[in-house]
């Protein structure tokens, strides 16, 4: 009987507030941030969900987001394992940049393309392929195998990070995924096959 795959989004950073490409730099969560990832644990909770272990980036938002969440959930000394592999989308030039700042520079139509291509990285960044090339094979080696084993496992990463992953779990198309959003603070529940396939997903929205 293979477990149970939880990812969430960190709740609101400092700098999605202020419109600002953040990538790999490291602002902390908002007062609204907080609250949306003590929300995801009091949902979780509220499901009965216990994990067995836990992983995030080593990004502040995203270990903030997942201490929080597993505060509500009364294991704060749950085992969690942190990765730059789960770490957001590196935005390169752009990161620290406000957006509208940014279009104005490059122009609206360049500054859509770098955000919303699958595979055109900005200058000295990442596209979000290039951020799947580290993020599943890190899934595949580190975290797919405590799910199998039958465990409930806790991702709390990045959108883009988590975007890359729910591309191979849901079988999505590069036009497909550059067109998802994964809202910050929401849990996104996954029961795996024990062949890794899945058997079914459930987002816990409102």
């Amino acid at each position: 009987m293979s477990g149970t795959l939880v990812l969430v989004r960190h709740g609101q950073s400092e700098w999605n507030l202020k419109n600002l490409f953040t990538g790999w730099k490291d602002p902390g969560l908002t007062e609204k941030g907080d609250q949306e990832a003590r929300s995801a644990g009091r949902k979780l909770k509220e499901r009965g969900f216990r994990f067995d272990i836990a992983f995030t980036s080593v990004l502040k938002r995203a270990q903030v987001t997942n201490d929080l969440i597993l505060a509500e959930l009364g294991q704060t000394g749950l085992e969690t394992l942190r990765d730059q592999a789960l770490n957001e989308r590196d935005y390169g030039d752009l990161s620290g940049l406000n957006k509208d700042d940014a279009r104005a520079k490059w122009g609206e139509e360049q500054v859509h393309v770098w955000r919303r291509s699958y595979d055109v990285p900005p200058p000295g960044g990442e596209s979000l392929k290039d951020t799947g090339a580290r993020v599943w094979p890190y899934y595949i080696r580190t975290i797919q195998p405590h799910v199998l084993r039958g465990e409930s496992v806790l991702v709390a990463a990045h959108g883009n990070s988590l975007r890359s992953l729910v591309m191979v779990l849901d079988g999505l198309s590069a036009d497909e995924i550059v067109k998802m959003e994964i809202g910050t603070g929401i849990p996104i529940i996954y029961k795996l096959n024990a062949d890794s396939t899945v058997a079914s997903k459930e987002v816990l929205e409102g």
